[in-house]
């Protein structure tokens, strides 16, 4: 309420009696219980005042934690990727090793292979040319 209206409020309640529209009857109130009501309703008008702000940053507070949530949801989710990634990459290089390792037996055994074709071809013309002079 404004402060000036708060004012005459009070200057009236003190200066006039009290009474109700339909009623005739009047009611008296002495200066110091008519300055305790106004206080009473100035006081209560306050704590609905504070209640709608409490209200608000409750409102506020509910909607800072659901986004907390749904932010800490996402960068869980982002980790959850983030490993199953790296995941796939291990498997991935264990995979490039393992071909590796096997690319190099099967080259170790083409070589011996070809030496062998390489001798036996030698001893093959060895054994054509002793063949062929006797």
């Amino acid at each position: 309420m404004n402060t000036t209206l708060k004012i005459f409020l009070s200057l009236m309640i003190l200066n006039l009696s009290v009474g109700l529209a339909q009623d005739t009857q009047q009611i008296q109130l002495t200066p110091q219980v008519a300055r305790l009501v106004v206080t009473d309703l100035i006081e209560g008008d306050s704590a609905k005042e504070q209640l709608k702000v409490l209200a608000k940053k409750a409102d506020l507070l509910v909607e800072q934690l659901s986004l907390k949530d749904s932010i800490i949801t996402k960068k869980d989710n982002v980790i959850l990727n983030y490993e199953t990634i790296i995941g796939k990459r291990s498997e991935q290089l264990t995979i490039s090793q393992d071909l590796s390792k096997q690319l190099q037996k099967d080259l170790k055994k083409q070589k011996a292979r070809t030496r062998l074709f390489q001798y036996s071809s030698g001893a093959l013309i060895v054994a054509a040319v002793v063949l062929g002079s006797l």
